[in-house]
């Protein structure tokens, strides 16, 4: 594989669309993510409250990345043999590591290198799921499970299960992170020509003789 390669495949897979969103997202939250978004709270009386953009931006980051995954190759690539699986994780984690530390630059430099780590934990995980909604529902629905998982930090926020408000050193966050990425990646993974691979190669148990 080489960089010529990676760049074509980039193009067909909507690699510069991809950067591009995600540095919008990025900027938007350097400028406005200290910005709180009004809320009713329940069971306040009709309290309103306010869960700042830049906890939540992370969300349009992740769906962005997932977004990579379509394109006019779609098709061919869930049919295709190793090397081209091969092809889309190189170029899925070269996206994914340049739009991280894009994001962890900007919003370091906006907020501190805590907040940047912070955006790009709620990459990590909302990017998991998003691969899982890719496999569940569709690509046109990646967004739909991020978005229910939404609720529940935005209408209990600062709770022990809160990773876009918990602090940077938090390990139950990044395991929070690490198992998202890893149920997501392998949702994708598990294409119709690889499931249908590994049941064909299963070998059938041998019976032994009773003679």
């Amino acid at each position: 594989m080489t960089g010529p390669d990676l760049l074509r495949y980039a193009k067909v897979h909507r690699g510069g669309t991809v950067l591009v969103g995600t540095a919008v997202v990025a900027l938007l939250s350097a400028l406005f993510g200290g910005t709180n978004i009004a809320l009713p709270s329940i069971g306040s009386g009709g309290v309103s409250t306010g869960v700042p953009y830049r906890q939540e931006l992370p969300l349009l980051t992740a769906v962005f990345l997932s977004a990579a995954l379509d394109g006019a190759m779609a098709a061919h690539d869930a049919m295709g043999a190793s090397t081209m699986h091969r092809f889309r994780i190189v170029y899925c984690t070269a996206l994914t590591l340049t739009v991280c530390a894009f994001s962890f630059g900007t919003e370091a430099l906006a907020d501190g290198p805590e907040s940047g780590a912070v955006f790009v934990r709620s990459v990590l995980i909302w990017l998991g799921l998003a691969l899982l909604s890719v496999r569940l529902l569709g690509q046109q629905l990646s967004w739909a499970i991020p978005l229910t998982s939404v609720l529940f930090l935005v209408w209990y926020p600062g709770n022990w299960w809160d990773w876009t408000a918990s602090p940077a050193t938090d390990l139950f966050s990044w395991a929070v992170a690490a198992i998202a990425l890893a149920v997501g990646v392998t949702a994708i993974a598990a294409t119709p020509w690889r499931r249908k691979t590994s049941f064909s190669t299963r070998k059938p148990p041998v019976r032994k003789s009773t003679v």
